[in-house]
This record gives C-alpha cells, structure tokens and sequence, in this order.
C-alpha cells in the first residue's frame, strides 16, 4: 500500500511576499504560500519541499538489495543509478515512467524474519513507481523454481539466496544502453550513456543532488549526429536506438509480451539481434530464461566454469544450459558470481573511442 505523501529534501522554488506594498508590481503568476495570490510587493524566493510518496515492501525470504538491483546500474558513474552508505546503504534511481519522470530510493531495513525495503519516491511518476515497486524487487521472480545440476551452480545458489532476478517495466531504459554496448568495451558504453544522459536528459525530481533520468523520447530523437560521434557512438548504433525510439510505444508494449514474442518484437528493428534483446528483457521483463548468445565472454565463462575447458561458442554454451531450460538467465548469473573465472581477451571488434576521429 502506497503510503500519503510527505515532504523532504529540496524542491521547486516559490515566490512569498516579505513586507507590504512598496509600489512594485508583483511577479506575473506569484502566488503566496497557500496558493492564494500575495498582495506584497517585495518577494523573496522560498524553497518548497517535494512531495514524496512512501511504501514497504517485506521479502518473503533472504533478499540482496544491492545484488539484486546492480544489473541495472551502467557503470561506476551512472547518472540514473546511484548509491550511498557503502554495500548496505540506500540505492538510488532515477526512471521515466509512463506519467513523467520519478527518482526512487530504496533502503533494507531490519525487522521480521527478513527485514523489509523502504521505498520514497518523487516526482510525476512516484505513484505508477511504487505501484510496480514488489516487481522491480523481485518479487515476481522464484529462485525456488532453479534446481541445480552442476557443483558450481549448487554452490552459488547456497551462498547467494538473495539474489532476485528484477523487473522494471521499462523496456527502452534497458534497451538503449543495450544497443551501446554492442561490441565496444564496457567503458566506452557506460562514458557514451553518461554523456548523452547528462546532456540531454533531465534531473530528476526529489532531493539527491546529482540523479538524472535519461531523455524522453523525442529528446532522444532530437539528438544531432554530431553529439552521438561526441558520445563515442558510431552509426549503426545510433541508428538502431532512433528506429527504436521511433517505434517507442511497441517498445514498451514488450514489457507485458510473454519471451519469444517480446524478443521478436525487439528482433524486428534492424540493429537489434538477439543479444541486445536478451540484455534488455532480462531488465525489463524479470526472464529467468532471457540467456544472452552471441556475447564475446559469456561462452567461455559458462564452458569454463561447467567443464573447466576454454574455447566453448554459444553452440557449446547452450548444451551446457540446456538442463537448465526456463531458467538459464539465472544459471549464467550464479555462474557468474559464483563460478571460476577465465582470463578475458580483448573485444572482438574494438571501436576505441569515435570521438576522437
């Protein structure tokens, strides 16, 4: 249950009368503190607290807050994801939603048999946000329905029961910095989403200083070719994010499609393969089966960790999860923080930074 708003942090300024008329003519649209037009003459600015919107959630089991949500975070620096108070403090988001833009932040607290997250959120979209708020946690989700087949994914699931695998809703805010991180390192990625976020998007409402939320889409579609070659973007990506964006609503309509008709709905926009649509619904959609193919690490990771060998492709990988079939996002994920690690190679394709061309 959404709990009534409450004010905290800072907000939208306001002008308030400070003495009586003085012969100036007063602001065009001033309003007093109550929302009654003022009579004074001499206006000071004052500051208005944002309204926020409050609700708990209580896990039905042990909950990773941070492990659950850091799939989301794209970088170090991102501006739409933020933390505080080191592993066990708060996370930040800031998220467009259907009704506007909305920041979020999320704390675990202590009590009952596994404490309970305390949502407050702000902003046009803060009550659709905390609607969906047990969703975006994990609660859709049922780790129970893995059943492990290898000693590897055995242990990982026993040490992380926490882990839940999230759904935002939003299939675009996953898309996007999908289709940027196409064959280019993840740092090159993450600088471009920042760039382009902090450029073009907007701060989002409620107290914390420096949360963003990524640009409405026909700001994204007004984005000049020259500030994607800024960001580091070549063509073929921003091209697939604009054909996207053009088709944003059956984009987001993806969200509410069961796996294979919401990856062919993704698949059906050129520049978007079946990588892209994985990494994007695994977000967006909570798919426990969304396995990413065609990654330049994931294969090896997997075949490494299963069999100790090096050189398995995504032929090699998908046999080996297959067991694991309507739970393979969630095996590669445990295999990931729980299985041994194989020495990286550099990107297949290196891009290097555009920009500087």
């Amino acid at each position: 249950m959404v709990r009534r708003p409450h004010t905290g942090g800072r907000g939208p300024l306001l002008l308030g009368p400070v003495t009586a008329c003085s012969g100036q003519r007063r602001p065009a649209g001033a309003r007093g503190l109550h929302g009654a037009a003022a009579s004074g003459c001499q206006w000071r600015v004052l500051r208005l607290l944002p309204v926020s919107l409050t609700r708990t959630w209580a896990p039905p089991g042990p909950y990773d807050l941070h492990g659950s949500l850091r799939v989301l975070r794209r970088g170090p620096y991102d501006p739409t994801y933020r933390t505080e108070g080191g592993a066990g403090g708060a996370v930040w988001r800031g998220t467009r939603t259907p009704h506007g833009p909305a920041a979020l932040r999320l704390t675990l607290r202590t009590g009952g048999s596994h404490g309970e997250v305390h949502a407050q959120a702000w902003g046009p979209g803060a009550a659709w946000l905390l609607e969906g708020l047990p969703a975006l946690l994990g609660a859709e989700d049922d780790p129970d329905a893995f059943v492990p087949h290898h000693e590897v994914t055995r242990q990982a699931h026993r040490r992380h029961p926490g882990l839940r695998l999230i759904r935002t809703g939003r299939v675009l805010e996953s898309l996007i910095p999908s289709v940027l991180e196409q064959k280019i390192t993840a740092e090159e990625a993450y600088r471009a989403w920042r760039l382009l976020v902090r450029r073009f998007g907007e701060r989002a409402p409620g107290p914390h200083p420096d949360l963003w939320v990524m640009p409405h889409p026909r700001d994204w579609l007004r984005i000049p070719s020259w500030e994607w070659h800024r960001a580091g973007v070549d063509q073929k990506r921003s091209s697939a994010i604009l054909r996207a964006l053009q088709r944003a609503s059956r984009m987001e309509e993806a969200a509410h499609l069961g796996l294979e008709e919401a990856l062919a709905r993704l698949q059906a926009i050129p520049g978007i393969g079946p990588w892209t649509a994985a990494e994007a619904l695994q977000r967006s959609n909570g798919e426990p089966d969304a396995v990413t193919v065609g990654d330049l690490h994931l294969p090896g990771q997997v075949g490494y960790a299963l069999t100790g060998l090096r050189g398995t492709d995504d032929a090699g990988m998908l046999e080996l999860l297959a067991p694991y079939a309507g739970q393979r996002h969630r095996a590669t994920r445990l295999i990931l923080l729980g299985g041994p690690r194989m020495p990286r190679r550099q990107p297949r394709f290196p891009v290097g930074n555009i920009a500087r061309w």
